[in-house]
């Protein structure tokens, strides 16, 4: 058994992304590229996006704290604190609107 605060996490990361250059920062807390199930919080400073790429599997973002878009085949849903975004299949991308932290979780499928 082992216990992770995710607020605890999703602070440090924040506090590490808005110093670091890129205006990211992210620890994966579960899983990782040799698992299916992965889950990571990360972190983006006002501005900053994880560019345009391909969904591993199936994968939600539930946002912590701030406020992010996710985007995908023009269309663009707006996730606050609290609110859970399904990504869709295919290429997307996300954008913080202000310092923002989420926890990502994928299950990567066979394709």
């Amino acid at each position: 058994m082992q216990k992770i605060s995710i607020d605890a996490l999703a602070r440090q990361q924040l506090e590490a992304a808005v110093t670091e250059s890129s205006g990211r920062a992210s620890d994966t807390v579960f899983g990782g590229h040799e698992k299916r199930l992965r889950q990571t919080v990360m972190a983006f400073r006002a501005g900053t996006q994880l560019s345009e790429h391909l969904n591993p599997g199936e994968a939600t973002v539930f946002v912590l704290k701030g406020s992010v878009w996710l985007k995908s085949g023009g269309e663009a849903w707006q996730g606050k604190a609290g609110d859970l975004l399904i990504v869709p299949d295919g290429m997307h991308s996300l954008e913080a609107e202000e310092d923002s932290a989420v926890l990502f979780t994928a299950v990567k499928l066979d394709r």
